[in-house]
């Protein structure tokens, strides 16, 4: 049975990962990103800092000049993954020490993925999250140094891809979806495209 057809969409992401997730799902886009403060306010929930980040870059692309002039009316599709380990955050490591440190901590533990979604119309506006639990078995040290000496994962929430190397012999079982630790839960917006555009 074909793919059911919906207006394209504008991602507010220059996320490879996301890009590549949307045409496997043969969803239409075009790729709109402003620079936007990724930050949330202190003390809040993992789960509604993922929801508050994707809402304000999709807010910032909905508002933004070039939205206006060349994506008017198009929904803008924004969405930010977190890696929470005893439910503190781990974001994108900023050095080769931090992303070592990063894995460290992962490694034989279970830890979960969160990314919020935030789909933005002139409308309305759906906002939800999905949540995934990855289980690292021990790493080593060599293990762990090669993947960040080889992979470079300085720009991964938790300083890892669950596709790469590091996913395929280190990672025993998840619980969820596992595009969803790719940076974005297709069939959950798929299921909500469904809905927002029945037929």
């Amino acid at each position: 049975m074909p793919t059911p057809s919906y207006p394209p969409l504008v991602l507010a992401s220059s996320s490879p990962r996301r890009r590549q997730l949307l045409e496997m799902a043969e969803i239409s886009f075009t790729v709109l990103t402003m620079h936007t403060d990724e930050s949330f306010p202190s003390g809040m929930h993992s789960t509604e800092a993922a929801r508050h980040v994707a809402m304000t870059k999709a807010s910032a692309v909905f508002h933004s000049p070039q939205y206006a002039l060349h994506h008017q009316g198009q929904m803008v599709l924004a969405a930010d993954t977190m890696v929470v380990l005893d439910d503190e955050v781990l974001g994108k490591p900023g050095n080769r020490r931090e992303a070592i440190h990063m894995i460290s901590r992962l490694s034989g533990r279970q830890h979960q993925v969160i990314t919020g979604v935030c789909l933005m119309g002139t409308a309305q506006t759906f906002v939800f999250s999905d949540q995934t639990e990855v289980c690292f078995r021990g790493l080593s040290e060599a293990e762990i140094t090669h993947y960040v000496d080889t992979y470079h994962p300085y720009d991964k929430a938790g300083a890892y891809a669950i596709q790469e190397w590091i996913g395929m012999i280190g990672i025993t079982a998840i619980h969820g979806d596992y595009y969803n630790v790719m940076g974005l839960p297709v069939n959950r917006i798929v299921a909500e495209l469904k809905r927002l555009f029945p037929g």
